[in-house]
């Protein structure tokens, strides 16, 4: 068993990639193509909004707003969808969705319209987002954590390669992006109809299931059974619970819930390669070419890193520890990941030259590898842990739950870390921020290995039903 393992660490990116089956190779495609489309645009709307359009700073921050709220707050009842009316109609009804959207963008100037356009792109990412990730859990199958990290790579190249591309169409026109993303969509909406097989979530279960009904039905109809031969006996409760239902139950799972707030951590020191790094770098090293060129340095750092370490993290990491302690690890990574920058606050700031964009440049930068490599080493076991609490049940429910409560941390997170960065400036505490992201990182990966071992991390039990015949 462990030089099988060990043969499968051993693999490339790409022949892990061949292995899997054409669904799961057709989804992580997909998911590059989603990222290169996506990050081709929204890096440069809200100069398109500000500079072309000429719209007010409040009025760019609403359209932005909108799209960011369409799409956090309505993941749950995407991915509640999904479980419903089955992964790929999601999916393509995303891919479409988004087509529209992102061709409006570009043609249209007025206030009503780019708000509804907004929204549309929005809710795009919430239908299709949990749907992909269930689709790949399920058919992924016991290789599920090996097909997260994979997922990990082509999300981190997408959006690599999309602001490069965005970058160059946008020094054209910026329809010019937003026709060519929509058509990165529209072909991607293609794609999907015609190559992704239909996929529904806890097809053995609801099989299993409709047999139990099938076999209690027949007990019904049996000679002097009470209701024998009555109109729909043997057919109660066939349909199953409701919507209303069915979140109620996610919401009573408290191992779940537990897990899910821990977790908001690692999305909060994550956005700060897009928010506190950059304007740590700014501050630092001025507006000019050399702060863009250690901004982009930033992203290309983040981003390679996982393209060339991803698979072979986790194959380490699965070798050696439980999914609860990896998660633990992940989060202590990134946590620690602002040392560097706490450090860099007890040293003088040089004054100017070589020593001035190395005192820019190097601690985000370290900071940006190391929250790379948190995420390298917890995303795939986060992912494998949401289903596994879930019971292999309503996954894409789990899974829009999940971001909806990660999303919201965010908004939060992202909130007080600009508040402690303007309260560190005009307090003359420069290491305040980084040293509160320190303790967010600490008490996360605390929280984590407490719930791993209190078992909480672990599959629930599965509830058996039992056929009365008597």
């Amino acid at each position: 068993m462990r030089s099988t393992k060990a043969a499968r660490a051993g693999q490339t990116t790409l022949a892990q990639y061949r292995s899997y089956d054409r669904s799961v190779r057709l989804l992580l495609a997909n998911q590059f193509t989603i990222n290169l489309g996506f990050y081709m645009l929204m890096p440069y709307l809200a100069q398109h909004l500000s500079g072309t359009l000429g719209l007010a700073g409040w009025l760019v921050g609403l359209v932005l707003g909108v799209r960011n709220f369409s799409q956090q707050g309505m993941f749950l009842v995407g991915g509640t969808l999904a479980d419903r009316l089955g992964y790929k109609p999601l999916i393509v009804a995303g891919c479409v969705l988004r087509t529209v959207g992102f061709a409006t963008l570009g043609l249209v100037d007025s206030v009503p319209a780019l708000l509804v356009a907004s929204a549309a792109t929005g809710f795009a990412g919430a239908l299709f987002n949990p749907a992909v990730r269930a689709y790949l859990a399920a058919d992924a199958g016991e290789r599920r954590v090996e097909a997260f990290a994979l997922f990990n790579v082509f999300y981190q190249a997408g959006i690599l390669l999309g602001p490069l591309v965005g970058m160059l169409l946008t020094g054209v026109d910026f329809r010019v992006t937003c026709l060519a993303s929509a058509a990165v969509f529209a072909l991607l909406s293609v794609v999907q109809i015609r190559a992704l097989p239909a996929r529904r979530g806890n097809d053995t279960v609801d099989r299993a299931s409709a047999g139990v009904d099938r076999a209690s039905a027949a007990v019904d109809r049996a000679p002097g059974r009470p209701g024998a031969g009555r109109p729909g006996a043997g057919r109660a409760g066939a349909a199953g619970p409701g919507v209303l239902a069915q979140w109620r139950g996610i919401v009573r799972n408290r191992a779940f819930l537990l897990f899910s707030s821990a977790m908001i951590g690692s999305y909060v020191l994550t956005f700060q390669v897009y928010l506190a790094l950059p304007l740590e770098v700014r501050r630092v090293g001025g507006d000019g070419e050399f702060g863009t060129v250690a901004v982009a340095l930033l992203f290309a750092v983040s981003g390679l890193a996982t393209i060339l370490g991803q698979t072979r993290v986790t194959a380490w990491c699965k070798e050696r520890m439980a999914p609860g302690q990896a998660l633990a690890w992940g989060l202590l990574s990134m946590g620690t990941a602002f040392v560097p920058l706490l450090a860099a606050t007890v040293v003088p700031e040089p004054g100017g030259g070589a020593g001035r964009w190395l005192y820019a440049a190097v601690p985000p930068t370290l900071a940006a590898l190391l929250l790379a490599l948190g995420t390298m080493i917890a995303y795939p076991f986060e992912m494998d842990t949401i289903v596994r609490l879930s019971g292999d049940r309503l996954v894409a429910t789990h899974y829009g739950l999940y971001n909806t409560i990660c999303g919201v941390g965010i908004t939060v997170g992202n909130l007080l870390t600009g508040a402690a960065l303007d309260a560190a400036r005009e307090a003359g505490m420069p290491a305040l921020p980084w040293f509160a992201l320190l303790l967010l990182g600490l008490g996360c990966s605390a929280s984590l290995y407490g719930l791993h071992r209190a078992g909480r991390l672990s599959a629930p039990a599965p509830k058996v039903q039992q056929l009365a015949v008597a």
